[in-house]
């Protein structure tokens, strides 16, 4: 394994074994920190902020992550990653949130895209556009999830190569692959506990051509199998990521 990436609210303690355990695999390994709660589209928690300010000093991580959502309010976490209306007035408040984040940690912030079941009446342009709109006028960094572009594209029929198209490549400083849950109605689920499934490696290889190597995670959650076969699937990423370089430098 070549780095880890270590899911920040785990490790949002005072002390005990989280910490001990972070502790080592910090000294033993390069690691990313990725959130889950910042909720960019509500308000700021300040507890929150705390907390992660000094994961972050214990960590020094090259970067951390959370998510292009909304989870819940100041009094209440749903505990999930809820798509936001794609409109001016939160593009604004998004970009606001991002630019505070940046200013008090200091180093380098990613958005990620998440997967969604549903869409706002409200929105006035599409995912793609807006996550790019953001991250230019917030001048940060994009954690593109592959298997979020995909699962979305099926649940609300749209093209996902139109959808990479769009992601300005310069801003990437990470992937996530993964593999979700096929319901019997047809619509997916990014349940993290399945292999990679082919139209998502497909969808990675051609991200890979756009954007160049960069650094990619495998996200298995649930149902999860041995070491070995973790290393397997990150192999197999690399296989991928290789053959698409390969084939990209022979068509330049």
């Amino acid at each position: 394994m070549d780095w880890f990436e270590l899911l920040a609210e785990n490790f949002m303690v005072e002390g005990g074994s989280p910490l001990h355990y972070l502790d080592r695999i910090v000294a033993a390994y390069p690691c990313v920190l990725h959130g889950v709660s910042m909720s960019l589209g509500g308000d700021e928690n300040p507890e929150h902020s705390d907390q992660l300010e000094a994961l972050i000093r214990r960590v020094q991580p090259p970067w951390f992550s959370d998510h292009l959502c909304f989870t819940g309010s100041a009094h209440a976490n749903v505990h999930d990653l809820l798509p936001l209306p794609y409109t001016d007035q939160v593009r604004d408040h998004v970009v606001e949130r991002i630019k505070r984040v940046q200013d008090r940690f200091e180093i380098p912030f990613a958005v990620e895209n998440v997967s969604s079941y549903l869409t706002y009446k409200d929105s006035v342009v599409p995912e793609w556009e807006f996550l790019a709109d953001v991250a230019e006028r917030a001048d940060c960094a994009l954690l593109l999830d592959v298997n979020n572009i995909f699962v979305s594209s099926v649940n609300h029929g749209f093209d996902p190569y139109v959808y990479l198209a769009a992601v300005p490549a310069d801003r990437v400083v990470q992937i996530h692959l993964a593999g979700h849950e096929t319901r019997p109605e047809g619509y997916r689920i990014d349940t993290h506990d399945h292999p990679v499934c082919e139209e998502v490696w497909e969808l990675y290889a051609a991200a890979i051509r756009k954007i160049g190597s960069v650094s990619t995670l495998i996200e298995w959650d649930g149902q999860i199998p041995s070491f070995a076969r973790l290393q397997q699937e990150a192999d197999s990423a690399r296989s991928v990521r290789d053959q698409a370089l390969e084939a990209a430098r022979a068509s330049s």
